[in-house]
């Protein structure tokens, strides 16, 4: 059989063709010759670009064959997402491989506007020595404000500290209690322009944020402040950031990004106070080498068929970032949940999705379900493609439910299912605390709250005194640990459910042994594979 073809548009680093392995053909074009890409599209099964190559409508219906659009880098201003969705292209990127060049840079911005650095260069490669006319200002206990406080802004943050600033932020979406953990006050955006003497904006280019830093703004700036955007070209209003320089309404800026690039002709360029690079957010070796990296993995899981975490869509949808780590959770509960239906075919599925995740788009999660379900059940591989053409060959009908209303937990997943035989079976999970720590938080509508375990034990019997030292003396003579065990029981002499973590695998004849010994209705041991 012919591999898989993986079309490389822009140069890339080595250790991204290294990272895509011998299981592909890998090929090479120019990505910005239009003719000669769109004929090499033809029979693409993957494309990596980064940001020159234009991968648009025209371009994606020139591909048949092509599964993914790879960007090794942040943005994708470049790759037509809506086009792509369409198609059932699937589109990923590498959103923390450039974070520390883009942070570093920042920092670099602000310390060349404090202290005049390109300037004073320049004028001195010209022979002139002009020491007074480059005084600058300490960073010291001067406030910077962050615009955005997401992974860079974070990053922003910490390195600023050690100059012993201080620093306000202004980010809708966060909380108090993360501002806290960073070391950040969180103020109104226009508090931040009044307070701040370097302002830092870190937001995604939308039209909401789109020339978000324009005249009014830099009116309610301080005279002697410095705004910088290594972000995107246009969240800052470049007519009004010109007149505010020239004006002296603000003293200076610094940008690496511009509405047009490269910039020709703008009247920005050449202004004493404004210091410029050429989108260098990423151009550093290590961002690089970790965006192709990235990407040619991610390249690697898609054409095999697996949920590609850095996927910015799938099953025609977006993966929003609070709802990717509810997917590893469901994979396991569905791990759990298929452990419970051993007894009888299973007939209907329905993945149940409670509190603030039923505001986002949580199809993925009918995915991660189904997947974790087949997962040891099946003898062919189970990926994220091929989980729901299994069900639908076993006759397994599958809903996907919402609700906003979750009394217990802020947010709860449940799989329940029905049987052949009549029964019901049921599992439900969360993720708690700021670790966001996967949890078993309902069996067969038993409340506990289990940690998952690589190996789980899970019995129903008939509650009554003695029976724990019962199976706990068979499996301590089997040398089985016992690392973690809970009991729920809804009423007193009636039927209990046990989970036991154990830390190692339990022989089938062992399982026989307690199950006769404790007189179980249910005693399954469930393997957890990650």
């Amino acid at each position: 059989m012919s591999k898989p073809v993986v079309l490389i548009a822009e140069e890339l680093s080595p250790a991204t063709v290294d990272a895509l392995g011998p299981d592909f053909e890998v090929r090479t074009v120019d990505g910005t010759d239009r003719p000669a890409l769109l004929a090499a599209l033809a029979s693409a099964d993957a494309v990596l670009v980064r940001s020159a190559t234009k991968v648009d409508a025209e371009a994606i219906a020139a591909a048949p064959l092509l599964k993914v659009i790879a960007r090794a880098g942040v943005g994708l201003d470049n790759v037509d997402i809506k086009a792509a969705t369409a198609a059932g292209v699937m589109v990923v990127n590498a959103p923390t491989s450039n974070i520390i060049s883009a942070a570093e840079l920042t920092v670099g911005h602000i310390i060349s506007l404090a202290r005049h650095i390109p300037a004073a260069s320049g004028a001195l490669a010209e022979g002139q020595w002009k020491r007074s006319k480059y005084t600058g200002v300490e960073l010291y206990e001067k406030t910077v404000g962050i615009i955005g406080l997401g992974r860079i802004g974070a990053l922003i943050a910490a390195r600023m500290q050690a100059f012993g600033t201080k620093i306000i932020a202004f980010d809708p979406y966060i909380t108090s209690a993360r501002a806290q953990q960073l070391g950040v006050v969180p103020v109104t955006l226009e508090e931040l322009l009044a307070q701040s003497d370097f302002v830092t904006i870190h937001m995604p280019k939308t039209a909401e944020t789109t020339g978000m830093i324009g005249a009014e703004q830099f009116k309610l700036m301080k005279p002697t402040a410095f705004v910088i955007n290594v972000a995107r070209g246009g969240l800052i209003d470049e007519d009004a950031l010109y007149d505010a320089l020239t004006a002296g309404t603000i003293a200076g800026a610094g940008l690496d990004v511009f509405v047009s690039e490269p910039p020709t002709g703008s009247k920005l360029l050449g202004l004493e106070n404004l210091i410029t690079t050429p989108h260098l957010g990423a151009s550093t070796d290590e961002a690089q080498e970790k965006a192709g990296v990235s990407v040619a993995k991610s390249v690697r899981l898609a054409l095999s068929g697996e949920l590609v975490p850095d996927a910015v869509n799938v099953a025609g949808g977006v993966i929003d970032p609070y709802v990717r780590p509810g997917i590893p959770l469901v994979e396991k509960l569905g791990q759990v949940f298929s452990g419970l239906t051993a007894q009888s075919p299973l007939t209907s599925v329905d993945i149940d999705v409670r509190g603030e995740l039923a505001d986002y788009d949580v199809s993925v999660l009918r995915l991660a379900a189904l997947k974790g379900i087949f997962t040891n059940v099946v003898s062919e591989t189970v990926s994220y493609v091929n989980a729901p053409l299994l069900a639908e060959q076993r006759g397994i009908a599958v809903r996907l439910l919402t609700d906003k209303e979750s009394p217990e937990y802020r947010n709860v997943i449940q799989i329940r299912g029905a049987l052949a035989d009549g029964s019901q079976v049921s599992v439900s999970g969360t993720l708690t605390g700021t670790k966001q720590i996967e949890k078993i938080v309902e069996i067969n509508g038993y409340d506990v709250e289990v940690t998952f375990a690589e190996h789980l034990i899970v019995m129903v019997y008939t509650d009554r005194p003695g029976i724990v030292a019962v199976y706990g003396r068979e499996f301590g003579d089997a040398q089985i640990n016992i690392a973690g065990m809970q009991i729920a029981r809804h009423e007193a002499g009636g039927k209990a459910l046990s989970v036991l973590t154990v830390d190692s695998p339990v022989s089938t004849a062992l399982l026989g042994t307690v199950r006769d010994a404790i007189s179980a209705d249910v005693m399954v041991e469930i393997a957890i594979t990650e």
